[in-house]
């Protein structure tokens, strides 16, 4: 059991740094050459790369899953919302309030939102 937790960790961890990097790649291009502001640029980056994890989490990092319910789907999507809104949260403040250059706070949200979507995201799978 242990082993298995690990390698889903792993294979979370993995999913979450491509996702990253397609969000982080996406915030920039839309902010530096899109002229998009950057909260703006967060929420749609995130959105695209939510999307992504969403069916990467579901086919392979909980690999256990057979079969996606309705309340699963709920607790899974309101999460990622929940991790949206936390995301465009610190991104706001870390740049507004900390005079953090964006795709520094970018770093420091992602972060913050990754621990929120394991723990929520691995509840929605188990039920």
């Amino acid at each position: 059991m242990k082993n298995k937790r690990i390698a889903e960790i792993l294979r979370f961890l993995f999913v979450g740094g491509v996702c990253f990097f397609i969000d982080y790649f996406l915030l920039y291009a839309f902010t530096e050459y899109c002229g998009v502001s950057y909260l703006a640029s967060s929420g749609l980056s995130f959105t695209i790369s939510f999307i992504l994890n969403y069916f990467l989490c579901i086919v392979w990092v909980f690999s256990k899953v057979k079969k996606q319910n309705v309340k699963q789907g709920i607790v899974f999507i309101g999460s990622s919302l929940a991790g949206l809104g936390i995301n465009q949260l610190c991104m706001w403040g870390f740049v507004e309030f900390l005079a953090m250059h964006y795709m520094v706070a970018k770093i420091f949200a992602a972060a913050i939102v990754m621990v929120w979507n394991y723990i929520l995201k691995r509840r929605a799978v188990q039920m």
